[in-house]
């Protein structure tokens, strides 16, 4: 993946500083994942907040291989 330098507000960096501290980020991490959140919440405005939390720790469960395939009966 490419990286791109970019101008960003310096309260919104100082912000993504102490949440990234807090998640165990560093900060351009906590401000991509607060990105893909938006932009999943603006493809999927009926979604709430939590659903799009669980499916994102959901998704990183299944590509660690933290769960075991579903077999139908």
């Amino acid at each position: 993946m490419s990286t791109t330098s970019i101008r960003l507000n310096t309260a919104l960096v100082d912000k993504a500083q102490v949440f990234a501290k807090a998640q165990h980020r560093t900060p351009p991490k906590q401000i991509e994942h607060w990105a893909t959140i938006g932009q999943i919440m603006e493809d999927n405005p009926d979604l709430s907040y939590e659903f799009v939390r669980q499916l994102l720790i959901a998704k990183e469960e299944a590509d660690s291989g933290m769960v075991e395939p579903y077999e139908f009966g």
